[in-house]
């Protein structure tokens, strides 16, 4: 009865600090959980330590009923004959009972100092491997198991003691409820698969999914340790959780119906509720949210058996999961064939031009691509109408989709270098879908060739907006070639009011022997040529000055800008062959500066820009050649 009682105590106080350790937080501290488990696994011990001992005096009782009653017994008819003397006869007929009497008896002495030592050795192994002790015929594995429900305010909890027979994958769950009266139904459960549950991903601890043919869904079960979910994990064959990604064979990755199904369905779900979201595709979704999705879209036993519509898919899992498969796919949207040619025309100045060469390439798309990125593009200027509540621009559609639809096959650092002109073909196609997809281009054989340039390249950053230019002064040569042609009736590139022509460099004419040329100041004042160093400083003070109404030079004498400039043109070297300076000055056009850009230092040995053109100084200033002698003399020699 005190083994009893204990026993009973003691498994009372273990089920219970067993029901408050499983309802602790994962989130609480690390040393305040190991200190729950090491009290936990105490109290199993003093109860398993218990229920042993228990078990012991049991079974020893029971075995000593067969041979406490019966020894007296036979003590006392033996005293009882010897003492009453009875016949011999009758003694004679009582010794072979007696005989096999004493024989039973010492194998039952015999049976019960072998059990003993048998129970001896389970209890050993017992607190050694619990679950090594299983006779045939016995479950797998047995034991206690939370079972998660959902409810419609809530998610219980409920406990169940659980049998697992491995050979038959079946599992018998009998639920253990503490109120009287209710009614205790078994659940009899074919196993399909068993997956451990992630440990961030559930507020509890030790707990496993598993798949059954009789429910749909998973069924989230939660073991009392750690040690005891791989046990239950080792019977029920379990498998770690997916980290990467699950789609990872070719064909899942292609434009096919399957693909286009999935792009339709997250086109309705985010244009229905979900268009005025704001930072609609900026935003990212659940990692493990969007493999899950991905996983169910493409089951290749039930493709495409997803409901996007329902409350299960948020609008940053569906935009994400839409990236995430534009941007896997074997072979961008836009294909790697037209890349470069896409990326040419993004990077000219000429938005006609840009315009037409994209819309041309458009259509030299494959018929699935191009379907493709219509059905995304018509999507992303419905997403864009609302930009108003979304905060979505088309230039913030084009820094998302642009590395998505568009992708160099190479990651090089061209390739990252062209990433903005990406952004500017999908802003393109955004602003201008009506046109691009009311029908192809009128010649689909090549694109527009782009015009030629005439007038100075205007540095200026590549945007698709049409703003108008500000008016830029123009420096060194250009003050006298304007004035020229102002004076002639020309336009600054030399050409006539008709039609403007590129600038050609006129040749020098050949020095007469004894005289000087028109135009041109005396042989005695004309500068020596110079040196690299000399010349770099002469454009360093150039630039510096240029800008200014009047430069004074050392003596004190004020010229004016454009004679001083005509003759320091004179001063610079010819330029030599071969040899051109940066994009837009081989046709031998002087660039304009706006007033905000910071004038570009030259230093040695790089040399001045080349004068735009020689040729002899308008007849209006061939009338003052008084002025043109002083410029020379005036001019510092350390200039």
């Amino acid at each position: 009865q005190e083994r009893k009682k204990k026993f009973e105590k003691d498994g009372e106080k273990f089920y219970s600090m067993l029901d408050r350790h499983l309802h602790l937080s994962s989130k609480k501290k690390e040393s305040q959980l190991q200190e729950a488990d090491l009290q936990v696994d105490k109290e199993r011990h003093n109860f398993f330590e218990s229920s042993l001992e228990y078990v012991y005096q049991i079974q020893e009782v029971q075995e000593s009923k067969k041979f406490s009653i019966v020894e007296p017994v036979l003590a006392f008819l033996h005293s009882l004959f010897t003492y009453n003397n009875l016949t011999v006869e009758l003694t004679q007929d009582f010794l072979p009972y007696k005989q096999q009497l004493q024989l039973s008896l010492q194998n039952t002495r015999n049976h019960f100092s072998s059990t003993r030592e048998e129970l001896e050795d389970l209890k050993k192994r017992m607190k050694e491997a619990p679950l090594t002790c299983k006779l045939p015929g016995q479950p797998t594995i047995e034991g206690y198991l939370y079972t998660q429900e959902k409810w419609a305010l809530g998610i219980s909890w409920v406990k169940y003691y659980c049998q697992y027979e491995k050979e038959a994958k079946t599992l018998r769950m009998t639920p253990i409820d503490q109120k009287p009266g209710a009614k205790q139904g078994t659940l009899d459960l074919t196993l399909k698969s068993c997956v451990r549950r992630k440990t961030d991903s559930i507020d509890k601890r030790f707990c496993f999914d598993i798949e059954t043919n009789e429910r749909s869904g998973t069924i989230t079960l939660q073991a009392l340790s750690e040690a005891n979910r791989r046990l239950w994990m080792e019977a029920m064959d379990g498998k770690e959780p997916i980290y990467h990604s699950p789609i990872t064979k070719q064909e899942e990755m292609e434009l096919n119906e399957v693909g286009f199904k999935f792009v339709r369905k997250c086109i309705n779900a985010v244009e229905t509720k979900g268009i005025t979201t704001e930072g609609v595709y900026r935003t990212v979704g659940s990692n493990i949210q969007v493999q899950k999705l991905l996983n169910a879209f493409f089951d290749p036993k039930c493709p495409g058996d997803v409901d996007l519509q329902s409350g299960d898919w948020d609008i940053k899992t569906i935009t994400s999961s839409l990236k995430f498969y534009l941007r896997n796919l074997s072979e961008p949207v836009m294909t790697y064939k037209l890349h470069k040619e896409l990326v040419l025309a993004a990077k000219s100045e000429n938005l006609d031009y840009r315009l037409g060469a994209i819309h041309a390439l458009v259509y030299k798309l494959p018929e699935k691509n191009r379907e493709m990125l219509e059905l995304l593009i018509q999507h992303l200027v419905n997403v864009c109408e609302h930009s108003r509540e979304n905060l979505m621009s088309p230039s913030n559609m084009g820094v998302i989709f642009g590395p998505t639809l568009m992708r160099a096959q190479e990651d090089t650092v061209a390739a990252m270098m062209n990433i903005k002109f990406q952004n500017i073909v999908v802003e393109i196609l955004i602003e201008h879908f009506g046109k691009i997809y009311s029908g192809p281009p009128e010649d689909t054989t090549a694109p527009p060739v782009p015009p030629p340039r005439v007038a100075a390249r205007r540095h200026k950053p590549i945007t698709i907006s049409k703003r108008p230019l500000r008016e830029r002064p123009v420096f060194f040569g250009a003050s006298v070639e304007e004035s020229g042609a102002e004076r002639l009736g020309q336009t600054p590139n030399g050409g006539g009011v008709e039609a403007p022509k590129p600038l050609l460099r006129s040749r020098l004419p050949a020095p007469r022997p004894g005289g000087d040329e028109p135009g041109r100041p005396p042989a005695e004042s004309w500068p020596q040529p110079r040196t690299d160093p000399e010349l770099g400083k002469l454009g360093n003070r150039l630039q510096d000055g240029g800008a200014k109404p009047a430069v004074r030079a050392a003596n004190g004498v004020v010229t004016s800008p454009a004679l001083r400039t005509a003759t320091l043109q004179a001063r610079r070297p010819a330029p030599r062959p071969g040899i051109c300076g940066r994009e837009g000055d081989c046709d031998g056009v002087p660039k304009p500066r706006s007033h905000g850009d910071k004038p570009v230092i030259m230093r040695p040995p790089v040399r001045p820009p080349d004068p735009p053109c020689r040729t002899p100084i308008p007849a209006k200033l061939e009338q003052r050649p008084d002025l043109i002698p002083g410029t020379a003399e005036e001019m510092p020699s350390s200039v």
